[in-house]
């Protein structure tokens, strides 16, 4: 199994998902984060590889052809979760991040909110996060809202310490937004704290979405409006779909999860 990252509180629920339910199976987990670099994911199922695993479960849908074609050479099972590529190695569990942040959109505008800003990673490593943002700027302008304004985070993983520290640097600038899309839930939390600290109150001088529904979110002051992905039960049908497929029997190529707007006490 190939994780982003270790410390995401939602890849843990997932793999956790994932580990618990596939306890009595007789199979071992190994596990290795890629740090969301897809060369380290690349170096990673090469190692795995030497292994003879029974199967390979990667996180999302892009990966170099180097990694293509090393998966292909081998006949054993694959299941690319969090994502739905277009063109899956084998099965895929997951949903359009691009459609999930659309919801968050969609609400904003129905409150009332017009000036959005995106906050999230650079472009580049986080390729979900990078679908996040364009969905979130489609969303924007089928809506017929102001062009989205993107405020870069730094490079991928960005936490609760770069959502604080980007909307800090940006100071008195964020009061020209009337609401902060931030790519995830740690994101949204950090710019919280920095609008508070800027003298706003949220959500009746700028509203903050997050993504995730990650703890942070559900105990946050007010509580962050997020959009819940269903973290725990994707590892939960990736499990489901390794069972079948090592008992020989036939299994989904695509299983869609159905994200879910969380309103909270930010928007």
């Amino acid at each position: 199994v190939t994780l982003p990252s270790i410390n995401n509180g939602n890849f843990a629920d997932t793999y956790r998902g994932l580990s618990v339910a596939m306890e009595g199976s007789g199979i071992q987990l190994l596990l290795g984060a890629t740090n969301y670099r897809i060369e380290k994911e690349e170096e990673l199922v090469r190692q795995l590889l030497t292994r003879n695993p029974e199967a390979i479960v990667m996180t999302g849908g892009h990966h170099t052809q180097a990694t293509r074609d090393l998966i292909a050479a081998r006949d054993l099972p694959v299941v690319e979760m969090w994502d739905l590529p277009d063109d899956p190695l084998g099965h895929a569990v997951g949903f359009s991040n691009a459609e999930a942040m659309a919801l968050v959109v969609r609400h904003l505008a129905q409150t009332g909110r017009q000036r959005l800003a995106f906050v999230g990673a650079s472009a580049g490593a986080d390729s979900r996060g990078v679908e996040r943002r364009a969905g979130a700027q489609a969303a924007a302008r089928a809506l017929g809202l102001p062009d989205l304004t993107v405020i870069d985070a730094g490079a991928a993983p960005v936490s609760m310490r770069h959502g604080a520290s980007r909307i800090e640097e940006i100071g008195d600038e964020v009061r020209a937004f009337d609401a902060l899309v931030c790519v995830s839930d740690p994101v949204a939390f950090g710019a919280l704290s920095a609008c508070r600290r800027l003298g706003l109150s949220v959500p009746e001088d700028i509203a903050i979405t997050g993504f995730g529904q990650f703890e942070v979110a559900q105990v946050s002051e007010p509580r962050i409006t997020t959009v819940d992905v269903g973290a725990r039960r994707i590892g939960e049908e990736v499990a489901g779909v390794l069972d079948a497929l090592f008992a020989g029997e036939e299994a989904p190529n695509r299983i869609e999860i159905a994200p879910r707007l969380v309103p909270g006490g930010t928007s």
